[in-house]
């Protein structure tokens, strides 16, 4: 296969994965912007994060970052925290709430690949899955062990 063949083949897979991941926000996009929801996702894989966190996280201002916290904090989807280490700070957490609209995308995100997969002949599936390993490494990006989207994709010459 030739490297644009390649590209293109690659090109149609992100287009199934998008597809899926944009499917899995659609279900949620009544409760919570898409902002809202990489925050959300952002506290379930990293764990308890600062307003600043999230500013970096979104490329927004610390203000607006705190504004969107808060309205997750009013719909009951984090909460706030002082940080033990340093009470000048505040530490955002998932409620119960919170982390099973998570688990809900998350969840349908699974769900959807699986299905994709299963559709596969059976002696292809493993190349797949070994090929897309080989293009999350080649990107910088370590695969994660629950199957979570991370939300940042690192120049593989940097990394």
């Amino acid at each position: 296969m030739s490297d644009d063949e390649s590209v293109e083949a690659a090109l149609r897979a992100a287009d199934v994965l998008m597809r899926v991941a944009a499917r899995s926000v659609m279900e949620v996009d009544h409760i919570v912007t898409s902002p809202q929801l990489r925050i959300l996702v952002r506290i379930a894989t990293r764990g308890p994060q600062n307003p600043g966190d999230i500013a970096t996280e979104l490329g927004v201002h610390a203000s607006n970052a705190t504004r969107a916290a808060e309205k997750l904090v009013r719909a009951g989807l984090i909460e706030r925290q002082a940080n033990p280490d340093d009470r000048r700070y505040v530490r955002l957490t998932l409620t119960p709430d919170g982390e099973r609209l998570v688990e809900r995308v998350i969840g349908h995100r699974r769900d959807a690949i699986a299905a994709v997969i299963a559709a596969m002949p059976p002696e292809d599936r493993d190349a797949a899955a070994r090929a897309f390993d080989s293009f999350a490494r080649a990107a910088g990006v370590e695969p994660s062990d629950d199957g979570r989207f991370t939300l940042a994709l690192h120049d593989a010459k940097s990394s």
